[in-house]
């Protein structure tokens, strides 16, 4: 068989959609200046769909340091991988910059997230170690997993019974190998935006002996009372071993980094193989994260502007009678009652007669017969946004409960 063949007659749980949803409800493409407002199709939509939590994508103060460090380095400088010639001062300037701010003692800068924490994974544990994760963990730990020979238990969401019954399991199979555990979840869950529940791992520590590591993807920048994420959230960032963050959310770039004991931070760096083997982050990158989180660090009003709004918009979305699930972060998913044909009428309806852009999560993501839609507020987003938002939100829930959207796809196409 051609191994070709089998994609042409099989596209996938989502490739199925891909002849009437690509372009519209499949990688959409909304234009103009990264912000609130934003054109799709080319009418200007109230944009909820960016991770742009502190608003720094257009800040003046990023662009300005974006614009004259490409204008000196462009964006090939440094050549080559870290080890070998893409090393430089300012590299390390992020690193110390990051480990302080996250209480650490040293930090590696990554070239992007996603492939970072797949490395980082495959590079912690080996074939005699054991991995205990979130059964909701974020595709990019999923990954890293595949690629490792370590044992391998899943808990269920946050559930501390199944953690420990599992951590019970570890531990057995760690006695008979000679292994490690390895503990892995998230800061905040991106798509139902709960929190990890960090305070209640750490119990559990001195009696398993495990190292835990976060991913905070989300958490870094918005959580805590500096921003440094889930773990300062908690009271508990000196019991997380390995903190990892990536830039594409509060920092709004590209990139990431790890942090953690020194020596053990060390060993990432002569052996991380998705950094070893690949090109360092470009020099006008690594300057712009500099100046990004010495913002962060100075202007704490950007996170008080993002939890004003999500305040705003939690508080009057549950008012209003909507579903939060159990969110604590600025993540803020709305669940309905629906199939995938009442989800792709209401989104349409949404943006082309509200002027209202968010994401829409259908099954496989969430249960058959759940519509999430997922909004995610900025600091750059006003109260007038949330006022107008709800108002639509109340209307399309009328709609929905009246059966106003088709349970049919005759009329799926754009």
């Amino acid at each position: 068989m051609d191994i070709f063949a089998k994609m042409r007659t099989n596209r996938g749980e989502l490739g199925k959609y891909q002849e009437s949803a690509d372009g519209y409800y499949m990688f959409p493409k909304l234009e103009g200046e990264i912000g609130p407002r934003m054109k799709f199709m080319g009418k200007e939509v109230l944009n909820w769909s960016l991770n742009n939590y502190l608003g720094l994508a257009n800040d003046p103060e990023v662009r300005r340091v974006d614009a004259e460090s490409a204008a000196i380095y462009g964006l090939g400088a440094p050549m080559g991988a870290r080890m070998m010639s893409g090393q430089s001062t300012n590299h390390e300037k992020f690193e110390q910059m990051a480990a302080d701010f996250v209480g650490k003692e040293s930090a590696y800068l990554l070239n992007f997230g996603y492939q970072g924490m797949v490395s980082i994974i495959d590079c912690l544990v080996g074939r005699h170690d054991v991995v205990v994760y979130d059964s909701e963990s974020h595709a990019c730990i999923m990954d890293g997993l595949r690629i490792t020979l370590a044992k391998r238990f899943a808990f269920a969401h946050n559930d501390m019974a199944s953690f420990e019954k599992q951590l019970q399991h570890a531990e057995k199979v760690a006695n008979e190998t000679g292994g490690g555990i390895l503990v892995i979840t998230e800061g905040v869950f991106g798509m139902a935006g709960d929190l990890g529940a960090l305070d209640k791992i750490v119990e559990y520590k001195k009696k398993y002996k495990f190292r835990l590591l976060i991913d905070d993807a989300h958490g870094f920048g918005t959580m805590g009372k500096t921003g440094a994420g889930t773990g300062e959230h908690f009271g508990v960032q000196d019991q997380v071993d390995v903190y990892f963050a990536t830039f594409a959310k509060s920092m709004a770039g590209i990139g990431g980094f790890v942090a953690g004991e020194k020596d053990i931070v060390s060993y990432l760096r002569f052996n991380l193989r998705s950094q070893i083997y690949a090109k360092s982050l470009p020099m006008a990158m690594t300057l712009g994260a500099i100046r990004r989180l010495e913002l962060i660090k100075e202007h704490p009003e950007y996170k008080e502007n993002l939890w004003k709004i999500v305040r705003a918009l939690q508080s009057g979305l549950k008012e209003a009678g909507f579903d939060l699930g159990k969110t604590e972060s600025p993540v803020t998913p709305v669940f309905l009652q629906g199939g995938v044909p009442q989800a792709t009428h209401m989104i349409k309806d949404l943006r082309e007669n509200y002027g209202i852009f968010c994401s829409v999560v259908i099954y496989p993501v969430v249960p058959k017969g759940v519509i999430m839609l997922r909004i995610i507020p900025t600091a750059v987003h006003t109260l007038e946004d949330v006022k107008y938002t709800i108002d639509c939100f109340k209307e399309i829930q009328k709609k929905l409960t009246a059966n106003v959207y088709p349970d049919t796809m005759a009329e799926y196409r754009k």
